[in-house]
């Protein structure tokens, strides 16, 4: 069996390296030859230029395709993997026109797996395992009033006014940025048209303690099926969202007044000037590091006292490996790539299963992707005095380090 991976842009480059490393068999497909042999001829003996026929060509059943195009071309290249009896990975949200082939895909006997990237992807892993310690912990009761928090971000590793810099087009965060929320806060469904009229501060269980701006995005409350919430759970907080540097809000003011002015064509127009502008101000420099910082933490209280808090933290820099978005992005589909050769999926639509030793796993591969990644007990910290409170950074199901 083969992996054909399709793309090899910015945030595509670290998990084909590791795959071809490892000596996978693998074709690598691109827009150019030119440009992928620029990133990965070094490694790979074959290279071709992307086409969807050539590549429906090419694919054998059991073969793995891997996508990293652009998000509005998935779904087409997995109907195309899934007519060939191929495999298919994205690490982009599971829409409904993918989850609309489960029934072709179980009949073909392939998977189509989604959301393996960072956000989503890693903090899947991570809510996963988080919910099944809950459940299997001493405190776990069905009347426990639970908040669970996501918060993903990349930022600048150094400082700048904008508290922002871009890998690519801004088009996206701005159309994001237009895009309306649902959460919960409070026992209360939160429906957020402006997303920057949301923003609160979390503190960050670094090394370093730090705190961040942070916001609801996208429609969070679909996900505490897929985490495997009880539907008989009193939910108190339920959030994913977005993390900022402290700051962000206020030095996005103006960026938001000029969005809340778009309409119409004109305002579609507009929107793609000022992503040129913002471009031109605000991208990275060559070789300049970015940082990504990922929370995700679930905690239960009973009679308003807290009985269970546990939590993950990530923290990653670009170093000489690629940009941490890159390597945090690109890696989780590599790993589902493998899992795929080694049929630990059934057929049909997934996004990240709650197979916890395939987790456990798959967060192990990540430990070396990130500077920092821990799992921590706070319940234990806060009953240990602060010399010893990075004691309780403790396993899920591998050792986490700083490194």
């Amino acid at each position: 069996m083969t992996i054909h991976w399709c793309g090899t842009g910015l945030s595509a480059v670290p998990g084909l390296r590791r795959l071809l490393t490892e000596g996978q068999p693998l074709v690598v497909w691109n827009q150019t030859i030119e440009a992928a042999a620029a990133v990965v001829g070094d490694l790979a003996p074959d290279i071709r230029r992307y086409d969807a026929q050539e590549l429906a060509s090419a694919l054998r059943p059991g073969d793995v395709v891997v996508s990293m195009l652009p998000s509005d071309m998935h779904t087409g290249l997995a109907r195309l993997a899934v007519r060939c009896r191929a495999h298919f990975v994205c690490s982009s949200y599971a829409t409904p026109e993918l989850r609309a082939l489960d029934g072709a895909a179980r009949a073909a006997g392939v998977s189509v797996v989604a959301e393996m990237g960072l956000d989503p992807g890693i903090d899947h892993m991570m809510a996963h395992d988080l919910v099944a310690a809950y459940r299997a912990s001493p405190a776990y009761d069905v009347t426990n009033a639970i908040s669970f928090t996501s918060f993903c971000g990349g930022i600048p590793a150094q400082a700048n006014a904008f508290r922002y810099k871009f890998s690519w087009s801004p088009l996206g965060v701005l159309k994001a940025l237009c895009a309306p929320s649902r959460s919960i806060r409070h026992f209360t469904e939160l429906a957020v048209a402006r997303p920057w009229d949301a923003v609160t501060r979390i503190d960050a269980p670094l090394p370093v303690p730090e705190t961040f701006e942070v916001y609801p995005n996208r429609d969070s409350l679909p996900f505490m099926a897929e985490y495997g919430f009880d539907p008989a759970w009193r939910i108190k907080d339920f959030v994913r969202g977005t993390i900022r540097p402290l700051g962000w809000a206020d030095a996005w003011a103006p960026v938001f007044a000029e969005l809340e002015t778009l309409n119409g064509a004109e305002g579609d127009a507009r929107l793609r000037d000022l992503s040129d502008d913002l471009w031109a101000k605000n991208a990275y420099a060559p070789g300049e590091p970015d940082r990504t910082v990922l929370l995700v933490a679930l905690k239960a209280e009973r009679d308003g006292a807290v009985v269970w808090h546990q939590s993950w933290a990530l923290d990653a820099t670009g170093d000489m490996r690629g940009s941490a978005m890159a390597r945090l992005v690109s890696g989780p589909a590599a790993m589902a790539a493998e899992s795929l050769l080694l049929r630990e999926f059934p057929a049909g639509v997934h996004g990240v299963p709650a197979d916890l030793r395939l987790i456990a796993r798959w967060l192990g591969q990540v430990q070396p992707l990130a500077q920092y990644l821990a799992r921590r007990d706070h319940l234990q910290v806060d009953r240990r005095t602060p010399s010893s409170a990075s004691s309780s950074e403790m396993p899920s199901a591998f050792s986490p380090s700083s490194r």
